[in-house]
């Protein structure tokens, strides 16, 4: 593979204990991949590996067909950036001054704010829809729109592969949908590769080309979610029973997980899916 991620015989630990065990894997390059599994599985892990913040125990992760720990970190800044889980900011930090951190890995002795750096940044503030909040403090915002700020300053950062942890975390419905409909937007029209950590499977279903479902520090399947979101995948993967059906509005996979709700558990999935 010459253009993308790929992960090849990674083994992760931290300290004594290991994460994920000689695992293997290949992102489609220009799609929406989404991790998926229980809490603890490594799916954190393995992205922040694939972003060089980790250090494999063993085996490589390749960028672009080169294995990534041995480029540099100005190098690897200009093919991949990342949005970690929960990002703060300095207090009185701008949305301005964070979206201009992403054009740091172009600044040189040689090469300092240009014409490009201001063109780019306006363009991550436009796409984000943060150019009226862009001298506003991040720590003012609500939550959705911290979320954008911080997405703003990754667009700056003008790379190819995009590696979001959690964008939807503590963010309502409404909030959780604009960011992953940004996110679908930027890879229609732009062909970039992003690749994100989702706790909601359905909305992984819904927005992902590719999902890879890790248990047992392994990929346990990936694929399409039509050919891989099964009832025996949610129990193996989530220990959970459930109900796979067809989302009535994009067509893809819809998870009902067996619970007792209302009904004490009277009824059965079965029941009540027909």
């Amino acid at each position: 593979m010459s253009k993308g991620l790929a992960a090849k015989n990674l083994t992760l630990s931290y300290g004594s204990s290991t994460i994920i065990r000689e695992l293997n894997l290949i992102i489609p390059h220009g799609k929406i991949t989404v991790l998926v599994g229980s809490n603890g599985c490594g799916k954190s892990t393995l992205l922040r590996s694939l972003a060089r913040l980790l250090k494999p125990r063993k085996g490589c992760v390749l960028l672009n067909g080169k294995e990534i720990a041995k480029q540099s970190t100005r190098e690897v800044a200009k093919q991949l950036s990342i949005l970690p889980q929960s990002p703060s900011a300095p207090e009185g930090l701008t949305v301005l001054q964070l979206v201009k951190q992403g054009r740091y890995p172009y600044q040189t002795w040689t090469r300092q704010w240009s014409v490009e750096d201001e063109a780019k940044v306006n363009w991550a503030l436009q796409v984000t829809q943060m150019s009226a909040l862009a001298e506003h403090p991040v720590d003012s915002l609500s939550g959705g729109q911290r979320q954008r700020a911080w997405i703003a300053m990754t667009l700056a950062q003008d790379t190819d592969i995009l590696l979001l942890d959690e964008p939807t975390t503590y963010l309502d419905l409404t909030h959780q949908i604009e960011i992953l409909d940004l996110l679908y937007d930027l890879n229609v029209q732009q062909g970039r590769t992003i690749i994100m950590v989702l706790h909601d499977l359905n909305l992984a279903c819904r927005y992902a080309h590719h999902i890879v479902a890790i248990q047992n520090q392994q990929v346990y399947a990936q694929g399409r979610p039509e050919d891989i979101v099964t009832e025996q995948m949610v129990e193996d993967v989530f220990h959970l029973k459930s109900l796979i059906t067809t989302d009535p509005l994009f067509g893809t996979p819809l998870c009902i997980p067996q619970g007792k709700g209302k009904n004490n558990g009277k009824k059965s999935l079965t029941a009540t899916g027909s």
